[in-house]
């Protein structure tokens, strides 16, 4: 059974991604923000981590970047619900400096199931779309 970690400080998106992943037979571990992510990290073995890119304490990529750093050989699924680059806004693209920090995937908040499942079974698989298709719906 595949072990999933779920890094995200808002208590609903945690749960619903929890819920959903169990339903779908995997091991899933939830931390409530960086700090406890990092911990659950130190004592179990994951298959993949998804990891909400910003959180209190940990701000803006740093968790990307020490999740990355602590475990490289562990796809890590960067989520976001902030804003993102479009031809009509300056802003930066979030996702793709997550990816350029070691992310695996990209998931823009809110997503699917299917994106998101879809997104973990690639990463399981190491198949060759991981990084080919660098955000999901």
């Amino acid at each position: 059974m595949p072990r999933i970690l779920v890094v995200d400080d808002d208590p609903m998106v945690g749960a619903t991604i929890e819920v959903l992943l169990q339903r779908q037979g995997f091991d899933v571990t939830l931390a409530d923000g960086g700090e406890t992510g990092l911990a659950a990290l130190e004592t179990q073995a994951y298959d993949v981590m998804l990891v909400d890119i910003f959180m209190p304490h940990m701000r803006g990529f740093e968790s990307i970047r020490i999740f990355h750093e602590r475990a490289p050989a562990i796809p890590l699924i960067a989520m976001s619900g902030y804003a993102f680059a479009s031809s009509a806004s300056p802003s930066p693209d979030f996702l793709r400096m997550a990816l350029e920090l070691g992310a695996s995937r990209c998931l823009r908040k809110p997503f699917t199931p299917d994106a998101l499942l879809t997104s973990i079974r690639e990463c399981l698989a190491g198949g060759s779309a991981q990084k080919d298709k660098k955000e999901a719906p």
